[in-house]
């Protein structure tokens, strides 16, 4: 494969953009190794744990783009992707998804027996996400949950059991990420009325589609403390849900329901280091935890 391709393949699949779901499966990771453990995961399962993660994430947003593809050749803000303009063909596009989907199970098989057991579900939750768009405005709830069961599937994934506290931080990640595709949803107000798909701008007006984000995100931060609450977690957890709860009031200052011109802003770069600083945070409580 060139190194043209290759680039237009990560471009295609936003690859960076798996900052935001691994950040909160290494916490689940790293919570499971020291409550159930009093230890912590070996570089094995992390390594197995990451690329379960990169690939699964990749493979959804494959099979996104080919279930999408007549849209994104309409339009106008997504015109320019790879598999839209033909700078990648839709059968290549199912050869890179076959690919993650193997390396996606060879990583469950890798890790225990439940986390390969599972596998198949996780990978139809991830791929019905694609779908939702056409028939319920709450799809922004469906993404979320695909990357919300990443901190239960990494739980999973070092202790062979489920803890059911860690639903809780599964559902703070769908808020968090159903509120900022409700952001990202607000650019294509006028395209979705044009060929009738649903969302939450379309149903409710952008002005109060951003209200919405606003009460998600609200909810994000009331999960978390729970979370801190339920594990008894040291002070670190709780500095760290305070910076997020100071940087999602930031990019709801970012973006107005008449002005969305710093939305890539509050999408991207915010998002990114909400993600990363809560890892640091929860991280460090982990480290000073007396279990």
């Amino acid at each position: 494969m060139s190194q043209n391709r290759i680039k237009t393949l990560l471009e295609m699949i936003k690859f960076e953009h798996s900052v935001f779901a691994l950040p909160f499966a290494l916490t689940g990771a790293l919570l499971a190794a020291r409550a159930a453990h009093h230890g912590w995961p070996s570089w094995r399962q992390i390594l197995w744990i990451v690329a379960a993660m990169v690939a699964a994430r990749s493979a959804a947003m494959t099979i996104n783009r080919i279930v999408d593809l007549r849209y994104d050749k309409e339009n106008p803000r997504t015109r320019q992707r790879a598999l839209a303009t033909g700078a990648l063909s839709v059968s290549f596009a199912w050869i890179f998804t076959l690919v993650a989907v193997v390396v996606f199970v060879l990583a469950a098989w890798q890790l225990n027996p439940l986390a390969l057991k599972l596998a198949p579900l996780a990978l139809l939750i991830l791929f019905f996400y694609s779908f939702t768009k056409r028939f319920t405005n709450w799809s922004h709830l469906f993404l979320g949950f695909a990357l919300g069961i990443s901190p239960a599937a990494a739980w999973i994934a070092i202790t062979g059991s489920l803890d059911p506290r860690m639903l809780i931080l599964c559902a703070a990640v769908t808020l968090w990420v159903g509120g900022f595709d409700v952001f990202y949803a607000c650019q294509d107000l006028e395209y979705d009325r044009s060929v009738d798909l649903f969302s939450v701008p379309k149903k409710f007006g952008i002005a109060r589609a951003l209200l919405i984000a606003r009460v998600m995100h609200i909810g994000v931060v009331a999960l978390l403390g729970w979370l801190a609450f339920s594990f008894v977690l040291p002070w670190p957890a709780w500095t760290g849900i305070a910076v997020v709860a100071a940087l999602l009031a930031y990019e709801h200052s970012l973006v107005k329901a008449d002005d969305l011109s710093k939305l890539d802003a509050a999408f991207f770069a915010v998002n990114g280091y909400i993600s990363m600083l809560f890892l640091l945070f929860w991280g460090a409580a982990a480290a000073v935890w007396r279990i």
